[in-house]
């Protein structure tokens, strides 16, 4: 067993572990967000879509405006901007990034209060952040972010959630988070045959909307850095702008869809068109309605569209491991990646 099948087993638990840390701090949140409107995601990689995420729950489920912060903006453009508006949340899995600590420094000197999402409780950014919110993943020892990636993802649905007026949002459904996260653990044979789609395609592309958008790029950024495959990871919207064009007989689709909410329909409808274009269709998630057409379907969680994310990515984990065995790679060791990434040396 590769230990990236190891720590995507580990996940329920890990997931568990975070949401039992970090939901009795919603308080504390809550606090500091106080009289703040706006929020500030600063991210690289595999954090910069829990980040996404983030964007839309803050905005869907919190109603507060939020953003990506272009992090050259405090690294390279020493840029005067006005965040006394703001929380900056920074998400780094290890803490020791430079130029996510270095933004993080920029915003709180801009007037932001700060909330570091981490797995190192002593790392820099922790240490630096009026508020840390620890990930309790565990030591990830596999290059691709799995258990790290969740738990940032369920850092970030603790920190939306504190921001809704009255009473916590979403209790019943964070609890069955770590069951349903060990129900699709089981969806290996499934994530197998979808492997084998994506390996006889010339061509990947992953699509998601919405709240489940930056769970698509999750699964696009894993096929490529762990199966050295070029892969497009688009909101469908954009896809139906233009790319659908390249669609066709040599292109696998992987289409990521929640269980329920506003995007539903048109990621059916999507399946739809795509295998009119004749390429083959992976679904991860969905409903009765998307899974009938498409080729192949991955189960996703039975939770509500705002925290299916913290699980639905797991079945994409489990083919992208599969991928890289059937193309004879190596997942624990993609070329030229390492832990801990730095933008500049």
């Amino acid at each position: 067993m590769t230990q990236m099948m190891r720590e995507i087993g580990e996940q329920p638990d890990a997931l568990a572990r975070t949401l039992a840390e970090l939901l009795p701090m919603r308080s504390q949140i809550a606090r500091l967000a106080d009289g703040r409107q706006h929020v500030l995601f600063v991210a690289r990689g595999s954090s910069d879509n829990a980040a996404i995420y983030g964007r839309y729950l803050c905005e869907v489920l919190a109603g507060r405006q939020a953003a990506l912060a272009a992090p050259s903006l405090a690294t390279h453009y020493r840029a005067d901007v006005g965040l006394t508006d703001t929380v900056a949340v920074c998400v780094s899995q290890s803490g020791e990034t430079a130029e996510i600590a270095e933004t993080q420094a920029w915003a709180a000197a801009h007037g932001a209060r700060t909330v570091a999402i981490t797995n190192v409780g002593d790392s820099t950014l922790a240490r630096a952040a009026d508020l840390a919110l620890v990930t309790q993943a565990g030591e990830e020892l596999a290059v691709p972010a799995t258990k790290t990636y969740t738990t940032q993802l369920a850092a970030v649905a603790v920190l939306a959630s504190s921001l809704v007026d009255g009473p916590p949002a979403l209790d019943d459904a964070f609890a069955r988070v770590p069951g349903e996260a060990a129900r699709l653990l089981g969806s290996a044979r499934a994530a197998e045959d979808a492997a084998a789609v994506l390996a006889a395609s010339a061509d990947t592309l992953v699509t998601g909307r919405g709240i489940t958008y930056g769970t698509a790029l999750e699964v696009a950024l894993k096929l490529e850095e762990t199966c050295l495959r070029p892969v497009r990871g688009l909101s469908y919207a954009d896809l139906k702008h233009g790319p659908m064009a390249v669609v066709d007989v040599n292109v696998a689709a992987v289409l990521v869809a929640a269980p329920d909410g506003p995007t539903i329909d048109g990621m059916t409808q999507l399946a739809t068109t795509v295998r009119e274009r004749h390429a083959a269709v992976v679904g991860i998630g969905g409903d009765a309605a998307f899974a009938g057409n498409c080729d192949i379907v991955l189960p996703g969680p039975d939770l509500p569209e705002a925290l299916a994310p913290l699980a639905l990515v797991i079945p994409g984990q489990l083919m992208v491991e599969a991928l890289a065995h059937r193309l004879g790679l190596d997942p624990d060791r993609p070329r030229g990646l390492s832990k801990v990434t730095q933008t500049e040396s």
